[in-house]
């Protein structure tokens, strides 16, 4: 029996639902590799509330708008971050801006609590229509349209044709069914490998089939979120694959382009995606590192003074904890200004108390007086990382 052949098999071969990894370069794999490592680094290590709060809410406001710019908003990262708190007001002819971050800040973390409450993750066609409705909540839509339908009617963006419309909801469901096959059943410990995987396939194809009339990149990027967060991706990392699209939008559109050529395959986006996913999962760790050096000098500090609790080594400690807050070093004549708590215990205090203070830290190297004033001297913990040569670069590494 012959079976009939679907339009979009003839205009866009490309839609093969297939993945050949044996064809992956060894670079992809490395990468695979360390975006796991790098993943579970992430989601091991406790951080102060304060700094998960801001990973989550820095990184929310910025996969928000990343979602919604390459697709033309032109908020700003702060007004981002403002509605992401929930402080963000516009004037009435910005207000569609502001709604389409809404959107998807208010769909992000409706995925994430569903993610951690454990709810199932299938991908469906049912699923990819409800986010393509929450993209578009509020928003003002061309005539004939309806959020949350497959379309009906052929497009064009940018010169590419979406798959045709009569094939769309077929589609849809040809895509889910294989993202949820024994294709992409991880192996134990490997679900993040396999959720970046998935995510970008599911970013590449719902891009190609532009399955609605409005919101397909929101909708897509909603999608690659969710899969992430499934897969034990934390919160912060999840938002990466968006932000980084974003900021490459024109080698973004380029890759798009170069994986539907019917002569190419998904392997050169995938890794294109993946070295962004990485090179922003190492960003976010020199945050956390950060924070991990902070902690480290202050209970240095603290144990340098553990058994001194007169006025004045109170007041050196302060002194000394404070300093280290600061992103640059300070005049002498700014010192006592630093921070509420050092103005208050100098406030009564001599210009001498206060180079005396400072002597006596000096003296213990947990302050440096620099060209540019006085810092903390938290190198000195530098003593407590494991010790390692670190090899010479080579003149090319440096092109």
């Amino acid at each position: 029996m012959r079976t009939s052949r679907r339009t979009y098999q003839q205009t866009h071969p490309w839609l093969t639902f297939r993945l050949d990894l044996r064809d992956a370069s060894p670079a992809l794999w490395m990468l695979l590799g360390e975006a796991q490592s790098k993943c579970e680094h992430i989601a091991g290590v406790p951080l102060r509330p304060a700094t998960a709060q801001h990973l989550h809410q820095v990184f929310l406001a910025k996969g928000a708008l990343a979602t919604t710019a390459i697709e033309g908003n032109t908020l700003t990262e702060d007004q981002a971050l403002q509605i992401v708190e929930g402080r963000l007001e516009v004037p009435p002819s910005q207000n569609y801006l502001k709604q389409e971050v809404v959107n998807i800040v208010r769909a992000c973390n409706n995925i994430f609590d569903r993610a951690v409450r454990g709810e199932p993750s299938d991908l469906t066609p049912e699923l990819i229509t409800d986010f393509n409705r929450r993209v578009l909540e509020g928003l003002s839509l061309p005539e004939g349209t309806a959020a949350g339908e497959a379309r009906q009617c052929e497009v064009s963006v940018a010169g590419y044709h979406g798959a045709p419309a009569r094939d769309c909801s077929y589609l849809l469901e040809q895509l889910c069914a294989w993202l949820n096959s024994d294709d992409f059943q991880s192996p134990s410990g490997l679900e993040i490998v396999y959720g970046v995987l998935r995510a970008v396939l599911v970013h590449l194809y719902l891009a190609w089939i532009h399955p609605f009339v409005d919101g397909n990149g929101r909708t897509a990027r909603l999608v690659e979120f969710q899969i992430l967060v499934a897969s034990g991706i934390p919160s912060p990392a999840a938002h990466l694959l968006s932000n980084y699209y974003n900021l490459t939008r024109q080698e973004y559109y380029r890759q798009l382009a170069k994986a539907s050529d019917s002569r190419s395959d998904p392997l050169s986006f995938i890794e294109y995606a993946v070295r962004g996913f990485v090179d922003g999962l190492k960003e976010q760790l020199d945050v956390i590192r950060g924070q991990q050096w902070n902690v480290t000098w202050e209970n240095y500090v603290h144990e340098k003074f553990r058994d001194r609790t007169s006025a004045a080594e109170n007041r050196r400690r302060h002194l000394a904890l404070d300093l280290s807050s600061l992103s640059a070093p300070v005049s002498l004549s700014q010192v006592t200004s630093i921070s509420p708590r050092v103005a208050r215990s100098y406030a009564m205090k001599s210009q001498k108390t206060l180079s005396r203070d400072i002597a006596a830290l000096e003296k213990e190297q947990l302050i440096l007086r620099t060209p540019q004033g006085i810092e903390a001297n938290k190198r000195l913990i530098l003593a407590f990382i494991p010790a390692r040569r670190v090899p010479k670069r080579r003149p090319h590494d440096l092109v």
